[in-house]
């Protein structure tokens, strides 16, 4: 189950995201949601992040 939730995004990472949205619905020819899109980055920029007050 997801949950609901707001946020805000700057322009620019608006930006990249609906690139990345736009390549993937054109290599599946698949309906693919901006949420989707979300998810993917944040599961795969997550365990790269690296905060200092985690080191």
């Amino acid at each position: 189950m997801s949950d609901r939730i707001t946020i805000l995004l700057d322009n620019d990472l608006t930006k990249q995201l609906r690139q990345i949205q736009a390549k993937m619905i054109t290599l599946t020819g698949k309906s693919v949601s901006f949420s989707q899109v979300l998810n993917l980055a944040v599961k795969e920029g997550l365990p790269k992040l690296k905060p200092k007050t985690l080191e």
